[in-house]
């Protein structure tokens, strides 16, 4: 296990740096093997991260897209997790329509949440109670240390079995399909982008209280297996140096 944690002026900072670190280790990826997956969140965060990212001298070829977790909106809505990457990294950056694999969320949510389940285990060609390997998963946090859509209280935070699930989030007052802590945990590397003034607080206490995901669901994050956070200034705020 191995967590590390950088700190940058600002948000487009944090971003532009997170997204060099995506793209370098999907390269380090595709250096040995034909085909990489990565795992992208929404957010406002991630906006400058995909806009740089697409602008990179980058081969998308070989790289196949899912998303962590999306809101139960069509793809044309505001809203819409996939929305904001197709206009800001899969047009820009001319990612093959064959590599893209979304959150069929203008279905019901239990019904998109049983195809994206479906479709990552067909990709890995992995069976009934087997869980995926991700190369690379990107996330990042909320106000309530919420991440994926994992908010606090939320039972399926314990879950180390499923792959993903329909979840409604009171707060929001909105179905969400996300992936689950098992999948997420798995992956060969995590980046996390963190950015504002309102993530302080939660930041502090995922690395500093005592571990308790019901309250703090983004505390599983230093579960995984590499993990990497990329923060600004006023997020990282409250950390001891």
């Amino acid at each position: 296990m191995s967590i590390q944690r950088y700190v940058y002026r600002d948000a487009v900072e944090a971003a532009t740096h997170c997204g060099d670190q995506i793209l370098q280790l999907l390269k380090e990826k595709l250096s040995g093997e034909s085909v990489a997956t990565l795992a992208i969140s929404g957010g406002s965060s991630p906006r400058p991260m995909f806009e740089h990212m697409a602008k990179a001298r980058f081969d998308w070829s070989q790289v196949h897209l899912f998303w962590v977790d999306e809101r139960a909106v069509p793809p044309t809505d505001q809203q819409s997790n996939y929305r904001l990457a197709e206009e800001t990294l899969i047009r820009p950056a001319h990612i093959p329509s064959r590599n893209i694999h979304r959150v069929r969320a203008e279905l019901t949510a239990d019904e998109a949440a049983e195809q994206y389940g479906e479709e990552i285990r067909h990709f890995f060609g992995v069976a009934d109670g087997q869980i995926p390997h991700f190369d690379v998963v990107h996330r990042g946090i909320g106000p309530d240390a919420h991440t994926a859509s994992l908010f606090p209280g939320e039972p399926l935070i314990g879950d180390r079995q499923g792959l993903v699930a329909a979840v409604w989030v009171e707060k929001m007052k909105q179905w969400r399909i996300t992936m689950l802590p098992g999948v997420l945990l798995a992956a060969r590397h995590t980046v996390m982008l963190v950015a504002g003034a309102d993530k302080a607080e939660p930041v502090r206490a995922i690395f500093k209280d005592p571990f308790d995901p019901p309250r703090y669901p983004a505390q599983i994050t230093n579960q995984g297996r590499d993990v990497a956070w990329y923060m600004d200034a006023e997020a990282a705020r409250l950390l001891e140096n």
